[in-house]
């Protein structure tokens, strides 16, 4: 049994019918829709044609919603409804950037995720959804897919029919019947600046996005409802720290175990304390951000192994272990556990840094974060985090002791940043200014090269964050202490620029 959708464009006549009746049956707050009616137009006057999209939870086979969610609590019923829980949901938001088809809405009452869950209780009581027993001209057909006689069936099989963005690969079980193109792919179409009805308020980066995209529009949305970017700075913020957290220590694991240094305070204390604050900082906004924090052991407790979400809070758990384990060491008189805990510590610190990237991947909605240079890149970005945080606690322990930073740890440090620096510029440029098809990740791109981001790249990230730490260093400004700090600090700016630029920029292309 396949339960599934068709939308006939046919019939449609726009009445919202289908999107009060859904929010009386599922009580479903004010602001917020599990289904909703877009209008659509194309063509100039006298020659114009208005397309009704209704669009809601797809229901897919191949659900990114599920994959992602750290709690399990979307899951697939076995009659291939997609249904949630709302008594496990953290209110991660993870879903909500999965789904490619923005179907998922934060309920305000409850904090928690939810979206068309085919009125699963009407089905269990073997009743149609209410969208389709109200709809008045018939233009919502439900039914089992693998049933062939069920009318759903006959109309897939002899009708032609699209279903929305099947390039992400989630095999979606509503169908349209002869839709416009148009009408279905959000980046085919533009917003003026009102609705049919009202006027149209848009964030600056929405708008900003529906300014590059009116030159190559096909139609033009006229009435819609607003979805919110799910994620901010404090996701930016926690992906900053936890570069610092990882890049410090793996630096100094790099500089023991390759013999660069030998019992240097630096890379035996400092750097595995400020990690460890570092991380706890990570963690404090991963749970902050959260819209459920009450529930945030249950990604330890209740895992669901699948999501990048769950391997990440261990890896960041494992990461703190062994961060702890190393500090305790010279109290415990333990040094034959120097070596495996440094291993293991320096493999938890890379892998810290690298998950996200894998994370980010498993939101299926977001084509902009899925570049495979993410994984360099984000290690690369600890590193840079790393070496700045180190070389400002360097040149503040010669200041406070009247002397100059030399010797070895000072050197490997030195060389370390500028290398980092480097990669990092290289990295950032391999993102944006590789060559690349796909529309969304274009858009996202050219608001960072020329949209509204602009000035926050090329004059934070690039300048700030790249440009001037590099002369600073290669000129061999960072001998005056306080010119070693600026440096520091300039890099550390610019890290985190990018990595909000980023986070926003991915999420500024529509999904519906």
């Amino acid at each position: 049994m396949k339960y599934g959708f068709v939308i006939d464009h046919r019939k449609c006549i726009g009445c919202h019918a289908c999107t009060v009746a859904c929010k009386s049956e599922n009580e479903v707050p004010l602001g917020t829709f599990r289904t909703w009616v877009k209008y659509i137009e194309k063509g100039e006057y006298p020659d114009t044609k208005r397309f009704f999209s209704v669009l809601r939870c797809n229901h897919c086979d191949d659900a990114p919603c599920i994959t992602i969610c750290p709690v399990t609590a979307l899951f697939r019923r076995d009659n291939g409804i997609v249904d949630f829980n709302g008594d496990r949901c953290i209110g991660c938001k993870s879903c909500m950037q999965a789904c490619p088809y923005d179907a998922l809405y934060i309920n305000p009452n409850t904090n928690t995720a939810e979206k068309c869950n085919f009125c699963a209780h009407r089905i269990e009581a073997q009743l149609e959804p209410a969208c389709v027993i109200v709809c008045p001209v018939q233009a919502i057909i439900s039914g089992d897919m693998d049933d062939p006689t069920s009318k759903l069936s006959q109309l897939i099989s002899s009708e032609q029919t699209a279903v929305r963005k099947p390039e992400a690969g989630t095999s979606p079980k509503l169908f349209y019947i002869e839709a416009d193109q148009a009408a279905l792919t959000p980046t085919e179409q533009s917003h003026t600046g009102g609705y049919l009805w009202s006027e149209l308020r848009m964030d600056p980066v929405m708008a900003d996005d529906q300014a590059f995209a009116a030159a190559e529009a096909r139609a033009r949305t006229t009435y819609d409802v607003s979805h919110e970017r799910p994620w901010g700075w404090k996701v930016s913020a926690y992906l900053w720290t936890k570069s610092i957290a990882a890049g410090t220590f793996l630096l100094a694991s790099i500089a023991i175990g390759f013999g660069f240094v030998r019992d240097h305070w630096l890379y035996e204390t400092a750097a595995p304390q400020v990690s460890l604050l570092f991380l706890t900082a990570t963690v404090a906004l991963l749970v902050w951000d959260l819209k459920r924090p009450d529930r945030f052991l249950s990604i330890l407790f209740r895992p669901q192994w699948k999501s990048w979400l769950v391997i990440g809070g261990y890896i960041l758990v494992i990461f703190g272990a062994m961060l702890t384990a190393w500090l305790l060491i010279p109290f415990t008189g333990m040094f034959r556990a120097e070596g495996p805990v440094m291993f293991l510590g320096a493999l938890s610190a890379a892998m810290s840094a690298v998950y996200s990237a894998f994370l980010f991947r498993q939101a299926r909605g977001r084509v902009f974060w899925h570049s495979t240079l993410t994984p360099l890149h984000l290690l690369v970005q600890a590193m840079v985090g790393g070496a700045s945080v180190l070389m400002i606690v360097i040149v503040a322990d010669s200041i406070i002791s009247g002397s100059r930073p030399v010797g070895p740890g000072w050197q490997f440090l030195y060389y370390e940043f500028i290398g980092a620096l480097v990669a990092n510029g290289v990295l950032i440029a391999g993102e944006l200014f590789m060559p690349e098809e796909n529309v969304e990740r274009r858009r996202a791109v050219r608001l960072i090269t020329r949209g509204i981001f602009r000035k926050m790249f090329w004059g934070g990230t690039v300048i700030i964050g790249l440009i001037m730490p590099l002369l600073a260093l290669t000129s061999g400004g960072a001998q005056s202490q306080a010119v070693a700090i600026l440096t520091s600090l300039s890099a550390l700016a610019g890290l985190f620029l990018w990595e909000h630029i980023w986070v926003q920029a991915g999420q500024a292309v529509p999904l519906s």
